[in-house]
C-alpha cells in the first residue's frame, strides 16, 4: 500500500467510525507504526481535512447540522475532579457539546485542547484520563479562569446552558 492509499483509508476509517480512533488502533489495521499515522493524520490536516485529534483519537469533523450554534462561555471554578465533571456533565445533560477549552498564558499566549464532550460517557473518559495520567487541566495556569467552546442544536439551548452555569457560580461575568 502506497502512502496517498493509506492516507486514503485513514480518510475512509475516520468517516465510517462512530467515534474517535486511536492511533494505535488506526496502525494496527493498516499495519504501520503509530509515529506513521500521526505523520499521515498531520499532511493531511495540512491538506485541508477536517481531522480532529482530541484525548480519546481522531475523529472527521461534521458539525451537528447547518444550523447549530457556537458560543464560547468563560467560566471559573476549582480543579479538583468532582468540579470537572459537575461543569461538563451539567453542559452535556443541557444538549451542549464541550468541543475545547483556552486558557490565556502569559507567555505563550492562548493555549487551546481539543475535547470534543458530548455525553456523559465522555465526561467519565475524560475524569478518568486525566486520574490515570495525574494530569491537571489547563484552569491551573489561569486560577480557574478558562473558555469553552460549545456548540447545541439551537439558541435557546445555549441560553440554558448559560443560566445553568451561571446558577452553579461557574460563569465568569
Amino acid at each position: 500500500m502506497t502512502q496517498e492509499e493509506r492516507r486514503g483509508q485513514i480518510l475512509a476509517l475516520l468517516e465510517e467510525a462512530a467515534s474517535p480512533l486511536t492511533g494505535s488502533h488506526l496502525s494496527a489495521v493498516l499495519g504501520v507504526t503509530r509515529q506513521i499515522i500521526v505523520g499521515d493524520v498531520a499532511v493531511l490536516r495540512a491538506r485541508g481535512e477536517q481531522i480532529v485529534a482530541t484525548p480519546r483519537g481522531y475523529f472527521l469533523y461534521k458539525p451537528q447540522s447547518t444550523t447549530s450554534h457556537r458560543s464560547t462561555i468563560a467560566v471559573r471554578h476549582g480543579s479538583d475532579n468532582d468540579t470537572l465533571a459537575h461543569e461538563l456533565n451539567m453542559i452535556v445533560d443541557l444538549g451542549g457539546t464541550v468541543l475545547d477549552v483556552t486558557v490565556e498564558h502569559p507567555l505563550y499566549g492562548e493555549l487551546t485542547a481539543n475535547l470534543q464532550i458530548s455525553s456523559r460517557a465522555d465526561v467519565a473518559q475524560f475524569i478518568e484520563g486525566m486520574q490515570e495520567l495525574q494530569a491537571e487541566p489547563l484552569l491551573v495556569l489561569t486560577g480557574g479562569y478558562h473558555l469553552h467552546r460549545i456548540e447545541t442544536p439551537t439558541g435557546e439551548t445555549m441560553g440554558v446552558i448559560r443560566d445553568a452555569l451561571r446558577q452553579a457560580g461557574y460563569l465568569a461575568e
